[in-house]
Formats: structure tokens, sequence, C-alpha cells
């Protein structure tokens, strides 16, 4: 049994908004567990950008499934999600910051990290968490 996911959008679908509909169904084996629909928060400049949506909004998904599964026994490591628009496709596998879509971060990614996961993310990227007396203290120094 697998589990499988589907995404897609209509960009600009909403004449009075400009916002683009995403939609996902997740499938395990030949049966549908579950399918959603929404309006997307911000408006899409692009298709690809309405696409690349999707396919987040429809990971998120995934994921939760995949923990709730894991919870029940089930393991889904490798877990296909279809998506229609190739260029999608490309930022998703290659997330390149360049003029076409560095917006799109912003976009999706405005929600507080839980600390530990925040402390996490710091160790792996190599970076240090400064207070503000410290990064006082360096700015001072900078400029003596």
């Amino acid at each position: 049994m697998a589990l499988t996911a589907y995404a897609n959008a209509d960009h600009a679908g909403c004449q009075d908004t400009w916002r683009s509909t995403w939609g996902s169904a997740q499938f395990l084996g030949d049966k549908l567990v579950r399918w959603s629909s929404k309006k997307q928060k911000s408006t899409a400049i692009s298709t690809t950008e309405a696409e690349y949506i999707a396919m987040f909004e429809c990971c998120a998904q995934i994921l939760w499934m995949r923990s709730q599964l894991t919870d029940y026994g089930f393991a889904f490591n490798n877990i296909p999600l279809y998506c229609d628009n190739k260029s999608a496709i490309a930022l998703c596998c290659n997330n390149v910051q360049h003029s076409r879509s560095k917006h799109i971060d912003i976009h999706i990614f405005t929600k507080a990290l839980p600390r530990e996961r925040f402390e996490f993310l710091l160790l792996w990227l190599g970076m240090k968490s400064m207070s503000p007396e410290t990064l006082k203290r360096l700015q001072e120094e900078k400029d003596e």
C-alpha cells in the first residue's frame, strides 16, 4: 500500500481578489483519504508561484498524515507528490533564490518556529544566536 499525493492550482481564478485557488488529494493505495481546496492567502504573481504554494500546502498535509500513520505502525518514506507545472517542480527540486521566486518564501514562511526547532536550525546552518546586548557590544567595537 502506498501513500500518494496530487497538488494543483488555478492561478488568479477568483476575479474579485485575483487570488489563486489550490487543491490537493491524498490517496492511500487506490482510496482517496483526504482532499482539500482553498483560496490562497496571498495573490500569486505567476502560475509557477500558485502551483509551488499548492505543492507546499500538499506537502504539509502529507507530513501530517505520515506522522499520524506512523503512530499506527505504518511507515512511509517515499511519498510521491504529483504536480502538472514543470516550473514549480523545478523550483522545488532546485530552490535557488532568483528574482522570479525569492518573494515566494516570504509569503509561505510567516509563522514563528518553536524555540527547539529554531535552535536546531541555527546549529545546523552554523549560525549563532546573539542577544541584543552582544550585538550592541559588537557594533560598538566595530565603530571604534
